[in-house]
C-alpha cells in the first residue's frame, strides 16, 4: 500500500481510490519538487496540491524522504513506460530504434521538465536510487544493442561503454531540446543524433 523505505519500490493499493490518492500524491510531488528541490518542499504543501488530507499522506509513504525516493523509481518506470509500446510497435533495425526510444524520450522530457531537476537531486537525497536509475537505463539500451548484434545488424560487439555513451547523449539531447527549448523539431534532432549512431555502430 504504502512505498518500502528500503527499496523506494511502490506497493500496490488495494483499491481504485487508494492508487487514485497514491497518484494524485506522486503527481504532486514530482511538480513540488520540481519547483521547489526536495529541501524546500514538504509534506503539507505536496498534500495541499494534491488535494488529499494530510493523514492519507502516511498511508502511503512514511516519511517525504520515503516519498522521494519512491518518486525516483516512479519516473524511471514512466519513462520505461512511455517509451517501450513505441518502441515495440516500431518494425526497423536496432540501430534505427534507438533513435525511436530517443524521440520518445525528447517528447517524454518536454512534458515533464521536472524530471531533470529530481534525478539531480537524486544523487543527494536517494544516492542508491540514482544509481539504479542510471543502471537499469543503460542495461535496457546494452539489452537493444546485444539484440542487434546477435542480428547482425550491429557491426562490433557492444558493452556497457557503448550503452552509457548513447544514454549520456540522449540525457543531454533531453535537457537541451526537451527542457531549454520548447519549440525544436525533436524528430528532426533524434534522427541527427541516430545518424551518429548508425555510423558508428552500423
Amino acid at each position: 500500500m504504502e512505498a518500502d523505505s528500503a527499496t523506494g519500490q511502490l506497493r500496490e493499493p488495494r483499491t481504485e481510490r487508494g492508487r487514485r490518492t497514491q497518484r494524485a500524491i506522486l503527481d504532486a510531488a514530482a511538480a513540488e519538487f520540481g519547483e521547489k528541490g526536495f529541501h524546500e518542499s514538504s509534506i503539507v504543501s505536496i498534500t495541499i496540491r494534491a488535494g488529499v488530507a494530510l493523514g492519507s499522506f502516511y498511508t502511503y509513504f512514511e516519511s517525504k524522504e520515503a516519498l522521494f525516493k519512491a518518486l525516483v523509481a516512479d519516473m524511471s518506470g514512466r519513462v520505461r513506460d512511455h517509451v517501450a509500446p513505441i518502441l515495440g510497435g516500431h518494425e526497423g533495425g536496432a540501430v534505427e530504434a534507438e533513435g525511436v526510444a530517443l524521440e520518445a524520450f525528447l517528447r517524454f522530457a518536454r512534458s515533464n521538465k521536472e524530471i531533470y531537476r529530481i534525478i539531480d537531486e537524486a544523487e543527494f537525497v536517494a544516492p542508491e536510487d540514482w544509481r539504479a536509475h542510471y543502471v537499469t537505463t543503460a542495461t535496457r539500451i546494452l539489452e537493444r544493442l546485444q539484440g542487434g548484434r546477435a542480428n547482425g545488424e550491429v557491426g562490433l560487439e557492444p558493452d556497457e561503454v557503448h550503452a552509457w555513451a548513447i544514454m549520456g547523449m540522449n540525457v543531454f539531447l533531453g535537457l537541451r531540446f526537451g527542457v531549454m527549448d520548447s519549440d525544436a523539431d525533436l524528430g528532426e534532432v533524434a534522427a541527427k543524433a541516430n545518424a551518429l549512431l548508425q555510423r558508428g555502430l552500423g
